[in-house]
């Protein structure tokens, strides 16, 4: 396979899209709820994999003080915050129904070790802010 035919792949028909038809992940979830099989295993590979970056990630850090859920599945899929913080109260972890329906931002409950947070990602600002840190270093601008 040609290496742009692998890259197109890897980046449009692979994951959720390759599983359920559609990298959407509120469409994926919409599905699953009417007992759609391939969206169901779709969740299912996605959770399983995420949960397995969660505890590989908690155990290099020897531990978690909180658990951030940003970008477009992490800011808007309540029921996968929600079934990911039920399977990880190993680590401490425990959902404030309310609070994970509403978006948070803490969506853990008080006194709990391990807090979880619902924090809003901003890519194309950060970028744009890093972009002109550079351009102002190069041409000698303030910042």
């Amino acid at each position: 396979m040609p290496a742009a035919e692998l890259a197109a792949t890897l980046e449009h028909r692979s994951g959720l899209a390759a599983l359920a038809g559609t990298g959407d992940m509120k469409a994926v979830l919409a599905a699953e709820s009417t007992g759609d099989a391939d969206a169901a295993l779709a969740v299912a590979v996605y959770l399983h994999r995420l949960r397995a970056g969660i505890a590989a990630m908690a155990a290099a850090l020897g531990g978690l003080d909180a658990l951030v859920f940003t970008g477009g599945i992490g800011e808007n899929a309540a029921p996968i915050r929600s079934r990911v913080l039920n399977d990880a109260r190993w680590l401490g972890l425990s959902v404030d129904a309310a609070a994970n329906l509403r978006g948070g931002p803490r969506i853990s409950r008080d006194g709990e070790p391990v807090s979880a947070w619902v924090i809003a990602s901003d890519e194309n600002l950060v970028i744009a802010r890093h972009t002109w840190r550079v351009l102002a270093q190069t041409r000698g601008l303030s910042t």
